[in-house]
């Protein structure tokens, strides 16, 4: 046990203290400024984490968890005892943060805050594992322990569509299912390694994991509509994806698309092809998924070439700009060479994780791009999580 007083939070959402031998100390549960007991759980060479056992001196963000699931231990929303308001705040922090320390940056534009809606009811996608003490009722995993299940009574963020499925669903001895639905049409869809064991309501598709075949939702965002294979990746809901369209595409208001070549890099099933840049010349998709990219053909228009490719691989051709959605862990070197040797004058950078949010914008503003614009958007209400859309142009 130590007892530390937390100064700032980090890139992950914990608090940020320090040891009483000078070494860094990351706090899950605990929030800047408060005074806290807390369980050393990872003990390393630089730094410590540990988890809050007690409150002594509360900031004046924490707030009871609404969601009567976190008491049972419910992993799911890592940020439900900070109220919803202050949650804006440390999120602005943490991207800032991570722009100036990660990224180096001597400056930050001002930070746009969008929340794509007034509920945080906007998963249409989530992972779950079943329970074998409820015969196979899928519940979230634990707060403490990802190898404890935690079956919930409601879900805050879940979107009404899947709460049947969560309750009267039971998927046998499955590690793990996945429960999708389209808020455009309603259809349902379980993917189980197990799909023999999977008991469902009626209308609810069952894809065998390891053989998902054609299987598909229908979704529509900004007007238009979606083929997402079931193996496909898509935004946590459609109300985020069109939050992320929108910013993408106040990120882009001058660049004249009519007559621009763009790459939208990391494509996936072509949402922002479809929809911000549908307006381009001329579109290259790269996309390494083969149901993403078989969704990109299906959803792009005429103007739009798929091309399936790891994006650090691909052989660059002039574009005059260049939209990027990777996966947590960023462009990274090979994808940023990629990209800027197509020479864009315009480089749009959608980021899921602030840490290489930062490490991306170090590499383009080393390369000679500037950063001109940061919109922040509110897709996972209750945890650290962001998506973040920044703006670069060639210096």
């Amino acid at each position: 046990m130590l007892e530390v007083a937390t100064t700032g939070v980090a890139t992950g959402g914990d608090g940020i203290a320090r040891h009483p031998d000078g070494r860094v100390a990351f706090v899950e549960g605990a929030l800047p400024g408060e005074r806290v007991l807390v369980e050393i759980v990872d003990d390393r060479r630089d730094y410590v984490r540990g988890r809050v056992v007690e409150v002594l001196e509360a900031a004046p963000e924490r707030t009871a968890p609404p969601c009567a699931n976190v008491a049972r231990g419910c992993g799911g929303c890592g940020w439900q005892h900070v109220g919803f308001a202050s949650q804006r705040q440390l999120k602005e922090t943490i991207v800032s943060e991570a722009l100036r320390r990660t990224g180096r940056l001597p400056s930050v534009p001002p930070i746009r805050f969008t929340q794509p809606v007034g509920s945080p009811s906007l998963r249409t996608t989530v992972r779950l594992a079943p329970d074998p003490a409820t015969s196979g009722r899928v519940a979230y995993r634990g707060r403490r322990s990802s190898d404890l299940v935690v079956p919930t009574v409601g879900c805050g963020v879940l979107h009404p569509s899947l709460e049947e499925l969560v309750f009267e669903g039971r998927f046998g001895s499955a590690p793990e299912v996945v429960l999708r639905t389209s808020v455009a049409t309603g259809e349902r869809m379980v993917v189980t390694p197990m799909p023999a064991e999977a008991v469902v309501p009626p209308g609810v598709v069952v894809v065998d994991a390891a053989r998902p075949g054609r299987a598909a939702l229908h979704e529509e965002v900004d007007g238009v509509p979606l083929r997402v294979s079931a193996q496909s990746f898509f935004q946590s809901g459609p109300a985020v994806a069109e939050a992320l369209v929108a910013a993408v595409g106040r990120a882009l208001v001058d660049d004249g698309l009519e007559a621009a070549t763009v790459v939208d890099a990391y494509a996936g099933i072509g949402l922002f092809g479809a929809t911000a840049l549908r307006s381009a010349a001329a579109i290259v998709a790269l996309e390494s998924s083969p149901d993403a990219a078989r969704d990109a053909r299906a959803n792009l228009g005429a103007n739009a070439r798929v091309v399936r490719c790891e994006v650090g691989r691909w052989r660059p051709q002039p574009a005059d700009v260049v939209v990027a959605d990777p996966a947590r862990t960023g462009l990274g070197r090979p994808g940023t060479s990629a990209l800027l040797a197509a020479e864009p004058r315009r480089v749009v950078l959608v980021s899921c994780d602030a840490g290489s949010l930062g490490r991306d914008a170090r590499l383009l503003t080393e390369a000679g791009y500037q950063l001109t614009d940061v919109e922040l958007v509110d897709a996972f209400p209750h945890t650290p999580h962001v998506e973040v859309v920044t703006a670069y142009s060639r210096g």
